[in-house]
């Protein structure tokens, strides 16, 4: 523990001289005791301030300069208005992940390690980091496969970056127990589960196998797929803290003067982005589930390339045709549907009534009718849903609401390319295409559950950490630890250590105050 105290000391001088807590006091009430705890903390020490920059501005620097740990966090409470408001959160949206790349020579020996002597021959003319984030930084090269040249990029997993960021976070997890422990309104808040959460998440993303066996399952889904392209891996050149995989040669979608530039059109794009997104997710039951301008990228012929697969979505079969199903009918303004395929499908109680809840489903389709396109929200849709639903007993599923929060994304990013994009007229072909190809889902849905049942009863046990990485993905979509796993079990363990700690600490001063008053 005194190795977390020094930890903790270290991040609470990164914190205290820095403006973050003055820009977040303007925005959200501090408590007291915490703005003195860190005003203490930044005794004797010249502050970083940022003159220049917005409120937000000011705060994303704040944390991209206190390194991986408070950029994971703050990237981390953007998606959680729910803990710390929608203006904070808003303001945490731009937070970038960039830092400065560490040495080649580094790099070279970190890929020799990873793959091994014999696999690292393979390699041929690796370059300088051609890009950095806080986790990892890439590199290009070539290698030789079977007598033909090819590009690669490597992705590089910082030197203990894991030792670095569970010492931290592990710190945090102290501090948040000791602002629950004396700042009893923070306590509804559950801090030390949100630190956990993250870590959780993290962990998960700084095993590149993971995203590894992503890519690829994701590459076979959709390697069939007109204008759309998933980078080859290669598995002999990858490990927990290497991946190897396809150079492309393309524009990041933000470039739109670039992409101009190039004569790709983009109100094409923009439909593409979303024609894509929706047929992976109806289709396939598998979607990238971070789709932020960075991770888009467009060729010379308007091709789409998506990279980093670090957090994806996965959708069953009966969620797959429930989301078809609403959408399509929302689409058709046809609110009886709806409501059947909610009660059909056991996602409400069979006893609900039905005009009731197409009643209430009307209430939020009717009024986005009224819209003007560019405002009309496929996934701000779903999260009215989920919520006006909620009122009928519906249990949400976390995989329909990475789904939506990942939609609300993917429509901002085309929006971005063209603000008139009719989201409607975009899905409808995608959505009545699936639906004409598959059984109807009303009378299919108890067969579906059937064969769910008996297939799910025939499946190997899966590996335990490919269980902890469900669970990670999981925990990111609903926000929250599900009192059944085993993380929330290895939760309350900690909060145990946690509060013995604190007994022993309290324990130990009241020893050093008796034996300062005998002594002095």
């Amino acid at each position: 523990m005194l190795k977390k105290l020094i930890t903790l000391f270290k991040i609470g001088r990164k914190l205290a001289l820095s403006d973050a807590l003055d820009i977040v006091s303007k925005i959200y009430e501090v408590p007291i005791v915490i703005k003195i705890f860190f005003n203490v903390l930044g005794l004797f020490g010249k502050k970083n301030l940022n003159q220049n920059d917005s409120e937000g501005e000011k705060l994303c620097r704040s944390l991209e300069s206190m390194g991986i740990t408070f950029i994971k966090l703050g990237q981390f409470l953007a998606t959680r208005p729910d803990i710390i408001g929608e203006k904070l959160s808003n303001q945490l949206q731009t937070l970038q992940d960039k830092v400065p790349a560490f040495p080649r020579d580094v790099a070279l020996e970190e890929i020799k390690d990873g793959v091994g002597n014999e696999n690292y021959k393979d390699f041929i003319n690796i370059s300088e980091p051609i890009a950095a984030a806080s986790i990892a930084q890439v590199h290009k090269a070539q290698i030789n496969e079977n007598g033909v040249i090819k590009e690669v990029a490597i992705k590089v997993l910082r030197p203990k970056i894991k030792k670095v960021f569970n010492d931290e976070i592990e710190a945090l997890m102290l501090l948040a127990y000791i602002i629950e422990s004396f700042v009893k309104k923070t306590k509804r808040l559950k801090l030390v589960d949100v630190v956990y959460l993250l870590k959780e998440i993290t962990n998960h993303e700084m095993d590149l196998r993971f995203e590894a066996a992503a890519a690829n399952e994701f590459y076979e889904n959709t390697q069939n797929d007109i204008g759309f392209k998933i980078p080859k891996i290669y598995w002999k050149l990858t490990s927990d803290n290497i991946l190897t995989l396809d150079w492309v040669e393309a524009v990041s979608i933000r470039e739109i003067e670039k992409i101009k530039t190039i004569g790709v059109d983009l109100k094409t794009l923009a439909r593409d982005i979303i024609q894509h997104f929706l047929r992976h997710a109806v289709r396939d039951g598998y979607f990238h589930a971070d789709m932020h301008q960075g991770n888009l990228l467009v060729d010379n012929s308007g091709q789409l390339i998506f990279i980093d697969f670090g957090i994806m979505g996965r959708i069953d079969k009966i969620n797959r045709r429930f989301l078809a199903e609403i959408l399509y009918g929302f689409i058709q303004r046809d609110y009886n549907k709806v409501a059947e395929v909610h009660v059909s499908a056991g996602l409400v109680p069979q006893n609900v009534n039905k005009g009731e809840l197409a009643q209430a489903l009307r209430s939020i389709g009717e009024p986005i009718f009224g819209q003007s396109v560019k405002d009309i929200s496929g996934g701000k849709l779903l999260k009215q849903l989920f919520e006006i639903t909620e009122k009928f007993n519906m249990q949400t599923q976390p995989q329909l609401l990475l789904l939506q929060k990942t939609m609300v994304v993917v429509e901002g990013v085309a929006r971005k390319l063209d603000p008139n994009a009719n989201i409607w007229e975009i899905s409808k072909p995608v959505l009545e295409k699936w639906l004409k190809e598959t059984k109807d889902p009303i009378s299919e849905i108890g067969n579906i559950l059937k064969d769910t049942s008996e297939v799910l009863k025939k499946l190997p046990e899966l590996p335990q950490v490919m269980d902890k990485a469900n669970q990670a993905l999981t925990f990111l979509a609903s926000g929250q630890i599900p009192q059944n796993s085993n993380t929330y079990s290895s939760l309350n363990e900690k909060k145990l250590e946690l509060k013995s700690f604190k007994n022993q600490s309290i324990i130990g001063l009241l020893f050093l105050v008796i034996f300062t008053i005998i002594v002095f």
